[in-house]
């Protein structure tokens, strides 16, 4: 009797630690590790074009045209590609512990229009594709990580869209600006954009103490800092592309033509052509202009080794082609796992 007593007495130990075990187990996966600093989520180009592909580390994270846009990962430089989510993505961010995105599920078709981006949550995954969490469950666009916070542009139909922002563990959740300022352009605790009610003017936002200021007097459009430059659609000269020394206020006008989008990386900028449309690239100080394909492009995603874009009548189709050396372009064929 007192052997059973006592097996019944370890029994209810064992049980014990290791509910307890499992409890603190449980707590430590499930607690949001925060960033130590103001790291940024992806480049204000990818963002500013859908944030379709995001580059951290060795890894990419990217909505794969071939499976309904949905999250996967594959080594930067190529290789096999690795389903995270059944999520239709866009606006990937990442950090050394997360994956940060918008979803839309209610439907699976390709319609990248903005009242599909207009009808997501904001999520949260670790990088195994575990650990799913709603960090925001109203509908979210144009999301960018700066530190331990996402700034996104929130809808709701009595406020309409205006820019948000909430901590990655969701929580202190509030209104940064009463307008849609675009999220996108950010170094640091910086973020950049235009103005929208009374100007294009080109502002600052210090994230860390929400002081804002005018860094140019322009007519400008979707503007992507880099070091002491902008770079920017020029409205008053038909969305051409143009430049600004923000130290010196010296400007320069890129292109001929009108253009619909553009990314840079490096010594080169990326644009869609829209008069003759074309995809192509020039060098920042505006040379050795080069037409890479005929059509109308849009999306335009880079990382360390290649462009990435897709044609507008193709919504299901990404080209690419590489950062370096020859500009030879080719379909992206990601593998798909079901």
């Amino acid at each position: 009797m007192k052997k059973v007593k006592i097996f019944q007495i370890l029994f209810v130990i064992v049980l014990v630690v290791i509910l307890l075990t499992s409890g603190i187990l449980y707590f430590l996966n499930s607690r949001t590790k925060l960033n130590e600093s103001y790291v940024n989520g992806n480049t204000a180009g990818n963002l500013y074009n859908g944030g379709l592909f995001c580059e951290n580390g060795d890894t990419l994270y990217f909505a794969n045209p071939a499976d309904h846009f949905r999250l996967y990962s594959m080594p930067i430089d190529g290789g096999p590609a690795k389903k995270l989510s059944k999520d239709t993505v866009t606006f990937i961010n990442a950090d050394k512990n997360y994956i940060y995105y918008a979803r839309n599920n209610k439907n699976d078709n390709s319609d990248f229009s903005f009242l599909r981006w207009n009808n997501n949550s904001l999520c949260r995954i670790k990088k195994n594709g575990k650990n799913f969490v709603v960090v925001e469950n109203e509908p979210s666009m144009y999301v960018s990580l700066l530190g331990n916070y996402l700034y996104y542009l929130h809808y709701d139909k009595d406020t309409a869209t205006s820019m948000y922002r909430v901590k990655i563990d969701g929580s202190e959740k509030e209104m940064v600006e009463d307008q849609p300022y675009y999220t996108c352009s950010t170094n640091g605790s910086y973020l950049y954009y235009n103005g929208l009610k009374n100007d294009h003017h080109i502002y600052s936002l210090n994230t860390a103490t929400g002081n804002s200021q005018t860094l140019y007097d322009g007519n400008c459009w979707m503007p992507i800092v880099d070091g002491n430059v902008a770079y920017y659609m020029d409205v008053d000269h038909n969305y051409r592309l143009a430049k600004v020394n923000l130290n010196t206020k010296e400007t320069q006008i890129l292109t001929d033509e009108r253009i619909d989008c553009f990314n840079l990386y490096g010594d080169y900028i990326y644009y869609a052509r829209n008069e003759e449309p074309a995809l192509c690239r020039m060098k920042i100080d505006g040379s050795e202009q080069e037409e890479l394909i005929d059509g109308m492009f849009t999306d335009i995603n880079i990382t360390s080794h290649f462009v990435y874009f897709r044609q507008l009548n193709e919504p299901n189709t990404f080209y690419r082609t590489p950062t370096s050396g020859d500009a030879k372009v080719t379909v992206f064929r990601p593998t798909v796992e079901k």
